[in-house]
């Protein structure tokens, strides 16, 4: 079983594209599931992430202090102003902009975790960033979102708030105690959250593409476009600033994974629940969803492939 459950883990980027594909061309195979379902499966992998967070997991953030500031910043700050420059250089009509704008001011996705262990960056700084940003969103992501797409639109940043800690730090929260008062069960459980995750994530993947299909199909070119651009640029900025400031390379190739993966699930959740009139604005979020696990499955074999080359050559020396 745990075999199964590491395959699955391993190839979450392909799972993810084989279900959006699905959705899009049969969309009767996801659209008998009510887009209701999907706060609740946030809600479900958020309570995963708690499980799996441990005390050492905050420690971190006290320990290395320096290193969770660089990655929230380049998060909070790159990745809102590349999404909000992207819409004007694409010409985004305004349903279209307010979800980009969503996503890139949304905290690292979980999958962020996955990627970056199977990439062999320093673990422990990406679940640190995760924890990290995942509780500034709260208040960073609504500000952010009414300082960026305020003037497009009314932003109830209050009801954003409320939103995400339903959706995010009340699942975490029930983890964290779920963990500290059924140790024995959280131990039993914890080795299959990875899996369980990427298939939640794939089934809200196929839930808000199957509802959307129409949409996409019409509208998917360009705003997928403006999604790689994003991602790829995120993915980009955040191992340059790592080496800018001279970390190591596993830590650069943590904050290039955190950077550039949003938790584009929350985004659409917010579009759907504070941006109903506006039904465009969900798009970008399940495109998202889409490519940044594909991408992010490309990115970890390709640091994965450099981080073993430049142990062998280390190794290669040292006998020298």
């Amino acid at each position: 079983m745990k075999r199964i459950c590491d395959f699955i883990a391993k190839w979450m980027g392909a799972l993810v594209l084989l279900v959006a594909v699905l959705a899009l061309v049969v969309p009767p195979s996801f659209t008998w599931i009510g887009v209701w379902v999907i706060n609740p499966l946030l809600g479900h992998i958020m309570f995963g992430m708690g499980l799996t967070l441990a005390p050492a997991d905050f420690k971190i953030v006290l320990s290395r202090p320096k290193d969770i500031l660089i990655g929230c910043l380049a998060q909070f700050t790159a990745m809102p102003l590349l999404a909000l420059g992207l819409t004007w250089v694409f010409a985004l009509p305004k349903e279209l902009a307010i979800g980009v704008i969503l996503v890139g001011c949304c905290p690292g996705g979980t999958a962020s975790n996955v990627i970056t262990y199977l990439a062999k960056g320093d673990l422990a700084l990406s679940v640190g960033m995760t924890a990290a940003s995942t509780l500034l969103a709260p208040l960073l992501t609504p500000l952010l979102v009414w300082a960026l797409a305020g003037t497009m639109v009314e932003v109830n940043t209050l009801g954003m708030l409320l939103s995400i800690v339903c959706v995010v730090i009340v699942p975490i929260v029930c983890g964290l105690l779920c963990q500290r008062f059924l140790p024995r069960m959280t131990r039993h459980v914890t080795p299959y959250m990875p899996a369980f995750s990427s298939v939640v994530i794939a089934l809200v993947v196929g839930i808000i593409v199957a509802h959307n299909a129409d949409i996409l199909l019409s509208t998917g070119l360009l705003v997928m476009a403006v999604i790689m651009i994003h991602n790829l640029l995120g993915l980009g900025i955040g191992f340059i600033v790592g080496r800018l400031l001279h970390l190591q390379k596993p830590k650069c190739v943590a904050l290039s994974i955190e950077v550039g993966m949003q938790n584009s699930g929350l985004a659409s959740v917010l579009a759907k629940q504070h941006f109903a009139a506006y039904p465009l604005a969900i798009i970008p979020g399940a495109l998202f969803s889409v490519w940044h696990n594909i991408s992010g499955a490309l990115v970890a074999k390709l640091y994965s492939s450099t981080m073993t080359a430049s142990r062998k050559e280390k190794n290669n020396q040292n006998k020298a």
